[in-house]
């Protein structure tokens, strides 16, 4: 029974991609079939085959961009917008989690890198449920749970950085806000888990692990697996008079 459950539990989000995919495709079918195309056909092939590549791309694009107001869309009619939670993986408050991240990831893996960093994906992550403040810059498409998670002013998140607001805890799945305060620093492939705040200005550098429920305070820098607060000033000095910090 359970390896059925395991074949047939993600039929219904794969048919969720499917829709959300099919709709946005709808679209390009239509820009190329009932536009591109006609205008092609009467060129020589020289001219054709190249423009119709173009025109292929161009198509793909509007895929894309329409992918990222329909899967919101989706999100909103069912229900995905989350809200905290401590309890089993298989219950109905999680399959909102399930909606939420099926329409999250068929965009990030068909289209978002394509328009990360911009205001395109910032317009889709709002849709979403992200609160983003202003000169945000989001350098990364692992960005899970987008409605639980709120980016005040002035944050930047690095390259290929993960924020998740969920994880897995002593059986159960936990799902709790992630709060990056004004000016705040993701650093490249760092990742910041679940209920984890970090204070204005504060720093947490690459590829360090932010373990989750972890309070970073305003103004410090932590790195390292788990993230630990870092005295840069005692890092400097030990760099220069040769000895190794503790």
């Amino acid at each position: 029974m359970q390896r059925l459950l395991a074949l047939v539990g993600p039929l219904p989000f794969i048919a969720l991609a499917i829709v959300a995919a099919g709709l946005s495709l709808g679209v390009a079918v239509w820009l190329y079939a009932g536009i591109f195309a006609p205008a092609l056909s009467p060129l020589a092939a020289g001219w054709r085959y190249p423009l119709t590549g173009l025109a292929l791309a161009a198509s793909y694009f509007a895929y894309g961009l329409t992918l990222l107001l329909v899967a919101p869309l989706l999100n909103f009619l069912l229900g995905g917008r989350l809200q905290p939670y401590r309890g089993s993986a298989v219950s109905l408050t999680a399959l909102r989690w399930y909606v939420h991240c099926t329409l999250t990831l068929v965009v990030r893996y068909s289209f978002l890198e394509f328009v990360t960093p911009s205001p395109f994906a910032q317009l889709y992550y709002r849709l979403m449920g992200m609160k983003i403040g202003s000169n945000v810059t989001i350098n990364s498409t692992a960005i899970a749970d987008p409605s639980m998670i709120e980016m005040a002013a002035g944050v930047t998140i690095g390259g290929s950085a993960s924020v998740m607001a969920h994880y897995a805890q002593g059986g159960y799945l936990v799902i709790a806000p992630v709060r990056l305060g004004a000016g705040a620093t993701i650093g490249l492939r760092a990742i910041v888990m679940g209920g984890v705040e970090v204070g204005e200005k504060a720093k947490v550098l690459a590829g360090s692990f932010v373990l989750p429920n972890t309070r970073i305070p305003a103004g410090e820098t932590w790195a390292g697996i788990p993230a630990q607060r870092v005295d840069l000033e005692r890092v400097a000095a030990g760099s220069t008079d040769g000895t190794r910090p503790h």
